[in-house]
Order: C-alpha cells, then sequence, then structure tokens
C-alpha cells in the first residue's frame, strides 16, 4: 500500500477546503488506525487554516466510508486496547465537529459505522440517490456498539424512535429514508452532488456563516408526546421488551447500546455523554460473543471472494445468462423468481398451465410486496417481470446454460426427466438438481455428459434463506462447479461446497437432533418445555419439535429412514417414528403436527391430544434444560465430526460453520457449530457425550476423529484435511 498520508487530502476551491478520501490500494475508504491517525493531522490543519467552509467527498466508487478496519477489532483481546481505540476515535470525531467551519458530507455509497459517525459530526449532509448510498450503524451485528459518537449523535439528529430503530437493528437506509428522518438534509444525483455542496458551501462562506447545531425536534403531537420525559420512558421500556423478546437476552451489545442511549440522550455535557458511550463500548468489545459475530462477518466476507474450487482457483468458465427451471412449484417458483429478480432471463417449464400460472402468482406476489414496500419501482418491478416466463413447451432449453430441476423427489422420475432434457440442450449447458436428500451421483448416472451435473440445493423459502449448498459429484468438472459457485453468489446467496452423501451437510447435522427430540418425547418430554429450553437458553431459532412442523413430518420420517439404511446400527431412531409414517400429522402444511395451526396456519400452541396418540402419558418431562441442549447440540457436534473429518464432505471448519447459520439459523452470537465447540472444549464434550452414550445408548459413542482431535488438544477451526478431496 501507498503511504497513508496519500488516503486524505485537502484540494483547495478558493475559500473552500474539499477534504478528499481515497485509500491508496483498496475497493473501500475505512478507519484504520493509520488512516484516523493522518485525519486527525488534517482536521488540526483545517482547524488553523483560513478556510470558510470544508466539504468531504470520497473518491472510491460507490463507497463513501466504510467504518473501521474490522481486522483491528479481531485482533485486539484487552479493555485496555479498546479504550484506547475508542478515546482516539471520539477525538477525531469531536475536532470535526468542533471545525470553526461549516462542515458538509457530500456522501454517495456505503457510509458506514464510523464513516455514519464522521458524517454525523459534520454541520450539513447531502446524499446521492444512487442505489449504492447507504448510510447507518451496524455495530450491533459486531456484538459491539457505536462507539464514535454514535449512539450519541444520532438520537440528537434524528430522534429517539428513529435512532433506536437504526442502532438496535444495525440498520444501513437508503438516501431519500435517510432524508424522511433527517439523517441528511439533501438528496440527489451522484452526477451533480459535489458541484451542489460545493455551491452551498460557498453560499456559506460568502455569508460568513457560523456553525450549525442540529437537534431533533418532533413535528406531529405524537411525535412530541414520545419525546416528552415520559414518553421517552415509555419508549425505552417498550424498546427493552422488544429486544429481549427477539433476542432472549443473548446479544449484550444490544441492551448496552440501549442502556447508553438512555444515559446520555438530551445530555447536553458532551465530554461525559462520550465517556459513558466509551465505557458500553469497551464493556461488550472483548467479549467472546463479539468475537464470534466479527468471524462470522470475515467468513461471509471471504465467501463473496471464493470461486467454490480447492485453494480458490480461478478458472475460465461459461458464466449463466439464460436459465430454465424444471417445475414451478414451491421451490421451483421460487428459484425462477429470485434469478428474474437478480436479471436472469428465466423460464419456468412445468406439465400444465395451471402449474405455471401459480408459479406467476408466486413471483409477483413477492415482487407486489416489495413495490408496496417502496423497495422496487415501478421501472424495476416491470423489468424483473420482463424476465421471466413460462410455459409447457420446451422453448428455451436449447439456449439455455442452466437448467435447475426441481420436481418431486423421487429418484426414478428425476433420472427420467434428467435423460430427457439433457438431450434437448447444447453441450455446453449445466444441469443442476435441487434435492434435499436424494443422491446427486445417481441422478448423473442419467446424463450424458455428467460433468456438467451438479446439485444446488436451495432452502425454504427460497427469497430468504440465505444458504445454497453446491453439491459437487464424483464426475462433476471444475468448470460446473465454478460456474454453479458464482451463479449462487449472483443470486445474492452465499453457496457452501458439499460433497454428495446423505443429507449433503445441513440435513445430516439436523437430522440428529430432531431424531433426538423424538426420543426425548418417548421419554417423558414436555414439547414446549424442550423447544423452550433451546429458543430462551441456547438460541436456536426454533426448538427441534418445531422444527419438524415446519420441514412436514413425512419429510423428516423419509430422511431418517435414508440415514439409517446409510449409518446402520449408530444412526437409532425411536419407536415413535413408525407411529409419526402411519399418522396423518404432516406439520404447518396441514396445520397439524405436535403443534396446532389456525385457519390462517399460525401456531395455537402445543397439540395436546398428541401425547395419547402416540400412547404417552401426561409429560414428566424428567430433563433440565441443559440435559435437552447436550443431547440435541452434541448429536450434531459428534456428526458434524464424523462428515467434516472423516468423510471430508466439506473443506473447512468454516463452511460447517457458515452452512449452519445460514441454512438453519443456529445462533450467530455461539460463531456457528464447531466454533462452539472449540470454545467449550473437545475433550470436555468427548467426557459429556460418554455420560450420554452410558446413560441413552449407541447413538452418543463419541466419533473416532473427535476423540482424536480431543486428545491431540486440537481444534476444528485448526484442523486441515491432510489429502483434500472436497471439489
Amino acid at each position: 500500500m501507498s503511504d497513508v498520508k496519500d488516503s486524505i487530502k485537502i484540494v483547495a476551491k478558493d475559500t473552500i477546503a474539499l477534504v478528499e478520501f481515497d485509500l491508496p490500494g483498496e475497493k473501500i475508504n475505512k478507519f484504520s488506525t493509520p488512516v484516523m491517525k493522518h485525519f486527525k493531522d488534517i482536521l488540526i490543519e483545517l482547524k488553523s487554516s483560513s478556510y470558510k467552509a470544508v466539504v468531504f467527498v470520497s473518491r472510491k466508487s460507490n463507497i463513501f466510508i466504510a467504518g473501521a478496519d474490522i481486522e483491528e477489532i479481531r485482533v485486539k483481546s484487552t479493555p485496555a486496547e479498546f479504550q484506547a481505540a475508542v478515546d482516539g476515535g471520539q477525538e477525531v470525531m469531536n475536532l470535526v465537529e468542533d471545525l470553526p467551519m461549516p462542515t458538509i458530507a457530500a456522501i454517495h455509497g456505503a457510509c458506514v459505522g464510523g464513516g455514519c459517525e464522521m458524517v454525523m459530526a459534520c454541520d450539513y449532509r447531502y446524499a446521492s440517490d444512487d442505489r449504492s448510498t447507504k448510510i447507518g450503524l451496524p455495530e450491533t451485528k459486531l456484538g459491539i456498539i457505536p462507539g464514535f459518537g454514535g449512539c450519541v449523535r444520532l438520537p440528537r439528529i434524528v430522534g429517539l424512535q428513529a435512532a433506536l430503530d437504526i442502532i438496535l437493528a444495525g440498520k444501513t437506509v437508503p438516501a431519500k429514508k435517510a432524508r424522511k428522518i433527517g439523517l441528511v438534509d439533501e438528496v440527489m444525483s451522484s452526477e451533480i452532488l459535489e458541484f451542489e455542496a460545493l455551491k452551498f458551501a460557498k453560499e456559506l462562506a460568502s455569508k460568513n456563516a457560523g456553525k450549525r447545531f442540529k437537534v431533533f425536534k418532533a413535528k406531529n403531537f405524537m411525535g412530541k408526546v414520545l419525546e416528552s420525559a415520559l414518553g421517552r420512558k415509555l419508549v425505552f421500556k417498550k424498546a427493552k421488551e422488544a429486544l429481549m423478546k427477539k433476542s432472549k437476552g443473548h446479544y449484550p451489545a444490544l441492551l448496552e447500546a440501549l442502556k447508553v442511549i438512555k444515559k446520555t440522550y438530551k445530555m447536553t455535557d458532551r465530554s461525559k455523554a462520550m465517556k459513558i458511550e466509551a465505557k458500553g463500548f469497551v464493556a461488550v468489545a472483548p467479549g467472546q460473543i463479539s468475537k464470534n459475530l466479527v468471524n462470522l462477518f470475515f467468513l461471509t466476507e471471504k465467501n463473496k471472494k471464493m470461486t467454490g474450487l480447492p485453494g480458490d482457483q480461478k478458472i475460465p468458465f461459461h458464466k449463466i445468462q439464460k436459465l430454465v427451471v424444471l417445475g414451478a412449484g414451491t421451490m421451483g417458483g421460487g428459484i425462477a423468481q429470485l434469478a428474474a429478480d437478480k436479471g436472469i432471463v428465466t423460464r419456468m417449464k412445468d406439465l400444465s398451465h395451471d402449474a405455471i400460472q401459480k408459479g406467476f402468482q408466486a413471483a409477483y406476489g413477492i415482487w407486489n410486496k416489495k413495490y408496496k414496500r417502496r423497495r422496487l419501482t415501478k421501472m424495476d418491478l416491470n423489468d424483473r417481470k420482463k424476465n421471466l416466463t413460462g410455459g409447457i413447451d420446451d422453448s428455451g432449453l436449447k439456449t439455455a446454460d442452466l437448467i435447475v430441476e426441481a420436481i418431486v423427489e423421487n429418484m426414478g422420475i428425476k433420472k427420467k426427466v434428467i435423460a430427457d432434457i439433457a438431450s434437448k440442450t447444447n453441450a455446453n449447458c449445466i444441469m443442476a438438481t435441487n434435492t434435499s436428500s436424494l443422491s446427486v451421483n445417481e441422478m448423473a448416472e442419467a446424463h450424458p455428459r455428467p460433468e456438467n451435473f451438479v446439485g444446488l440445493h436451495y432452502f425454504n423459502p427460497v427469497d430468504k434463506m440465505p444458504l445454497i449448498e453446491v453439491i459437487r459429484g464424483e464426475k462433476t468438472s471444475d468448470k460446473t462447479t465454478a460456474a454453479a459457485f458464482a451463479f449462487a453468489k449472483k443470486m445474492g446467496k452465499i453457496p457452501v461446497v458439499v460433497k454428495d452423501g446423505p443429507g449433503f451437510l445441513v440435513n445430516r447435522l439436523l437430522l440428529p437432533w430432531m431424531s433426538e427430540a423424538l426420543f426425548m418425547f418417548e421419554q417423558g418430554a414436555d414439547i414446549k418445555k424442550v423447544d423452550r429450553a433451546f429458543t430462551h437458553k441456547f438460541g436456536t431459532p426454533m426448538g427441534p419439535f418445531r422444527l419438524m412442523d415446519e420441514v412436514g413430518l413425512d419429510v423428516c420420517v423419509k430422511v431418517l429412514k435414508i440415514f439409517k439404511q446409510a449409518f446402520g446400527a449408530r444412526m437409532e431412531v425411536s419407536k415413535l417414528l413408525e407411529i409419526t409414517e402411519k399418522s396423518d400429522r404432516l406439520g404447518r402444511k396441514n396445520k397439524k403436527g405436535f403443534y396446532k395451526y389456525n385457519e390462517k396456519g399460525f401456531d395455537d400452541g402445543v397439540d395436546e391430544s398428541i401425547y395419547a396418540e402416540y400412547g404417552l402419558s401426561s409429560p414428566s418431562h424428567p430433563f433440565t434444560d441443559e440435559e435437552c441442549i447436550d443431547r440435541g447440540i452434541l448429536a450434531m457436534v459428534n456428526e458434524a465430526s464424523r462428515a467434516f473429518i472423516e468423510d471430508q464432505i466439506v473443506e473447512s471448519a468454516e463452511d460447517v460453520d457458515l452452512a449452519m447459520i445460514m441454512g438453519t439459523g443456529f445462533p450467530p452470537f455461539r460463531g456457528g457449530l464447531l466454533k462452539y465447540a472449540d470454545t467449550r472444549g473437545l475433550a470436555e464434550i468427548v467426557t459429556r457425550l460418554g455420560e450420554l452414550h452410558q446413560k441413552y445408548g449407541l447413538r452418543f459413542e463419541a466419533s473416532k476423529s473427535l476423540v482424536d482431535l480431543a486428545h491431540s488438544k486440537g481444534s476444528f477451526y485448526e484442523y486441515k484435511h491432510k489429502n483434500a478431496n472436497v471439489g
């Protein structure tokens, strides 16, 4: 990298100082420690200069300032290190606020974290109306709080409610929303942004205008009530209740941010307010939860740069521009909608016009909802609809770059369709199957060019779930894998490459958890108490009984039987599986499972009649929360060790954790399944599995790989395959 002194420079525009941010050798501007020191020098120079106004701009494409250097947060560990960092950041932002002349931030592109805190220290904020312009404070998503003045300045500028909405959700908002809440003063085209900011600066200079200290004032009666002393008390009370309901107290940064804002709102002593904010920052930044969330940030950023091939090698491949989806049902229609949404020319093919129509209705329903919420313009809406066509004939097959098969989960039918469709495509066309349990290798046998065949396992609902498992078969080529991986990223998803095998990765790890829930049910467990132990104590988005209802009890039975056949004696199944198979209970889809559902499909509580139906008495629930959690989570850890180390289903522990967080909602604050195991300690886990093995049987016998890793005092995150064959 060039000298950091090149990162920020003053360009004189008569009596106006144009301050340009342009970090050499980087795609983004970020406030690393060296950059902050240089910025401090620039501000000291401006303070004693004769300039009459200052305009801050970025020379990066679609980036203003992307915040602090997250790598520095990752390597810091002690409260003293974080205290020094936050003190230094606050000092610099206070220097911006204290410049003797008016300051204007001309914001184009991402302006988040420390970048947002910097522009809030300016007197005025202009922003471009470009889609890339997003302004906000995402710190709580990293397990920290805004520490460079964000908790103090944002509520002062936009009011309590809007500030809490942004800070507690870790939100960024587009320019128009920022103007609506008062975070920016003007919004305009990026082409004229700098010109207008300079023009305004010259007007201020010509008038010898002084500083502006903007303070939020409610515009309507209800706003004034909520900003009153009594109203603020109610706002904070409701905000805390909502946080606890959503986070179950597992994210301390959220509660710390709320506490800091409550203490500092309306405080006139800036120095005192900043010290309170710094104390709050230091209270959460060194903790394990922050470390886990920061690690997750780096995992997702790393994923964006990956190619899907071993060693992230780069090879040329055919880019996917035209897609045909076979099947316009829930999954097929969802896949088609998402692809069309991302600009891919997409065609749905099904056996009937009625099925195609339902596919269109599902896709249009998603887009129309976004349009009503003003997330799409009328032009955006029409453009997306133009990308999507459908029919029962073979149109589009010859020119398709990718065909995704999303038909019924039946191997015989799938192989027949694959063979038929492959005969009608061009030699470069990739075919992918969207399957949750069937063998990709076996399906590839039906394709005349198996090197062009791959699995793309989407998760339901397609438009919301971020993960795609890219299943590489034994004969799948590097080009096909790389193209499928790139396509998944273009869809806005996080792809993880996995080998073919029962359940692939995510379902293979989930099934032992759900299977163990059936054993607990058989042994007298209370359905609600088991699910609550996982959601409230461990932090999963839902418990195993709720998850079985969501997946479908028929699907769970089918996959458990596949696992039993694949893994033999160690994959024990409860005797209740047979009852479940014969039952008419399917879960949410027929409004009858472990839970009851009303006519609109909403939860109506545990269906108490299920105990008698399964031949069980009223639940005695002889388990502690800790035992419920260990039986479920450690069963997954044990299976993950086999899948990762013994079967090499994936390349790294990071792949396991990214897949589990993005595909199942495994608690992000725990860092992922294997990060949780490493943090808890593998030796302790092996010991605990031994206790469960003695008490409950073979299914809890610790895997050889887990025992070996624990005895060597190793960790999943340190483990590397000696002869990697993933991909």
